[in-house]
């Protein structure tokens, strides 16, 4: 599939999220290629007259919805927010995710979890049978980091897994830096049998600060394919609602 193509699909699953957005909601803004199309056109609808009051999870997010005059707001100010749409790097039939890839996964998944309702948006190419295609992404505090990958690669071990743990860098060859400071590790693990399992493990780790399994978090996947756009789960959330409040 071309880059033009991908890019296509990743619209459209975008303007299929927009549909669940309602006057004076409180959204957060996700971060990556696929969440930057959904900013673009909930600028669009803001600027024809939608109200809505946003928290974006991260600086990039930020800045592009400033630009278009979405509405900002901080977790410090709106605490509990309606509705949360951001992409995913994969996801499993269990509604299972890996993200982080854009390296906002801590902020990412405090914005989800502070939200009734996660919708995910990619393309077709996102879908996994078993989590781990894609380098599962940790956040990790800088001071003592080589500590903290050999604790990995232990929890790594007890978990089934096994694979190498990368330091992220940039394209500059210099170590990538999270808006929060933090560093990342990502793990080429190349399946993941137990993502629960693997991700207590590595939450018990001094030194990591979040993992970017996102567990029972998303409500929905909304998937945008060649032949159509498929959504997997409840977008609405009425099914999950009892358990998140």
């Amino acid at each position: 599939m071309s880059p033009a193509a991908a890019d296509d699909l990743k619209r459209r699953a975008a303007a299929q999220a927009l549909t669940h957005v309602t006057e004076g909601m409180r959204l957060g803004l996700g971060t990556g290629s696929t969440a930057k199309h959904f900013v673009d056109l909930l600028g669009e609808r803001v600027k024809a007259g939608l109200n809505v009051l946003c928290v974006p999870t991260s600086e990039a997010t930020r800045a592009q919805a400033q630009a278009l005059g979405v509405p900002l707001t901080t977790l410090d100010e709106t605490p509990e927010l309606d509705l949360t749409i951001d992409g995913a790097d994969e996801f499993d039939a269990s509604l299972r995710l890996v993200k982080g890839g854009g390296g906002a996964l801590l902020r990412e998944k405090i914005v989800a979890a502070a939200s009734a309702r996660m919708i995910v948006i990619t393309d077709d190419s996102k879908r996994v049978a078993t989590l781990g295609r894609f380098p599962l992404p940790v956040e990790i505090v800088p001071f003592g980091a080589e500590a903290t990958r050999r604790a990995m690669a232990r929890a790594i071990q007890r978990a089934g897994c096994a694979g190498d743990i990368v330091l992220r860098r940039g394209g500059d060859g210099h170590v990538f830096v999270t808006d929060g400071g933090h560093f990342i590790f990502d793990c080429r693990l190349g399946s993941i049998a137990d993502p629960e399992k693997l991700a207590a493990l590595l939450a018990g780790i001094p030194g990591v600060v979040e993992t970017g399994l996102f567990l029972n978090l998303a409500d929905a996947v909304i998937v945008a394919a060649p032949g159509g756009v498929e959504v997997v789960g409840d977008p609405t959330g009425a099914a999950r609602q009892n358990s998140r409040r």
